[in-house]
């Protein structure tokens, strides 16, 4: 999975949608509509209002697309008198071009390491952890095996159950599981929550993660590939479709905690969004172009209705003990 979403994003910009010509292999929340980043925008502002404003805070998001959130959220972000310093973690090349055109200045690295911390983090993932690469274990009649990739017929790739033991590995409440149970873990995403609460403990700040996934640990295998807008064979091609899983936000609070960070809450996209105005704004903007009234709503609708984008889609947050709470956030878990 990792290697091959490695090359998968080396080679392209693989976002398209609403925004402009439909292209593409899949479209983000920020493409959809401009209110989207503007909302996480006046999020972050918020609470770096009511952190002190510090003058040395530090943008940086993880995956940024075409750089489109960071220049909706930056805009708003600005009229509260916010203007921090730019980073992006990216890997792509083809997708570092884009982002310096969307936010001339900003700094780029590959991972979170070279990522100044001299400041505040203000940190943005938007649909970052889903793309990191998920280990699965299968429970099969002789004990818990590794699911890994092996050739079938013809030479086609096929799911196969390795053959090592991996009951040590399988957390206690599913270790009795029936044959057939498949448990998914993303040691990627532990290490960067791991760093990400390294961080905030250290410099302070806050962290919003928004991604498609579920809040409380589950069992079943989620691991899926998008090419052309729609859902393909993910061992089909490799290195040609956006291969995800789902996000266990469960496990990244887990990690999180355990670095002494304080979970400001989460929610799912469409209450957040609801909570933060996104009504109020969708008819200021068809107010002030009447003919984008429907396009505004219909990305609306697609935001935050719950059979769309408004359910699946989760969002988490995490802060220094010292910041404040977060606005738009319920404690605690469920799904």
């Amino acid at each position: 999975m990792g290697e091959s979403n490695a090359q998968y994003y080396a080679a392209r910009d693989p976002l398209g949608g609403p925004r402009e010509d439909g292209g593409g292999d899949f479209v983000t929340a920020p493409e959809i509509s401009q209110m989207f980043g503007e909302l996480v925008g006046l999020w972050l502002a918020d609470i770096w209002t009511r952190a002190g404003s510090p003058e040395n805070a530090i943008y940086c998001e993880l995956g940024p697309g075409r750089g489109t959130l960071a220049k909706d959220a930056l805009r708003s972000m600005a009229r509260f008198g916010c203007n921090p310093q730019v980073h992006f973690v990216e890997g792509s090349p083809a997708l570092r071009s884009v982002q310096a055109e969307a936010v001339p200045g900003a700094q780029f690295h590959d991972d979170l390491s070279s990522v100044p911390e001299d400041g505040p983090l203000l940190l943005v993932a938007n649909e970052f952890f889903d793309a990191l690469p998920v280990r699965q274990l299968v429970r099969t009649e002789g004990g818990w095996r590794e699911r890994m990739v092996g050739l079938g017929e013809d030479d086609a790739f096929v799911f196969v159950a390795g053959d090592q033991p991996m009951d040590s590995a399988v957390p206690a409440q599913w270790a009795d599981s029936a044959a057939g149970t498949i448990i998914e873990t993303c040691p990627a995403a532990a290490a960067v929550m791991d760093e990400i609460a390294r961080r905030l403990a250290g410099q302070g700040g806050v962290a919003l993660a928004i991604d498609y996934g579920h809040l409380a640990s589950r069992t079943g295998s989620t691991f899926q590939a998008i090419a052309q807008h729609r859902k393909v064979d993910p061992l089909a091609g490799p290195g040609t479709a956006d291969l995800t899983a789902h996000v266990d936000f469960a496990a990244l609070a887990e990690v999180a905690q355990r670095k002494g960070v304080r979970m400001l809450g989460s929610a799912t996209q469409g209450e957040w969004l609801t909570a933060l105005g996104i009504d109020a704004r969708a008819a200021a903007l068809a107010k002030a172009s009447p003919n984008r009234a429907e396009e505004v709503e219909a990305a609306r609708i697609r935001l935050v209705a719950a059979d769309q984008m408004g359910d699946l889609f989760k969002v988490i947050a995490f802060a220094h003990a010292d910041w404040p709470d977060g606005a738009g956030l319920r404690n605690g878990g469920g799904d």
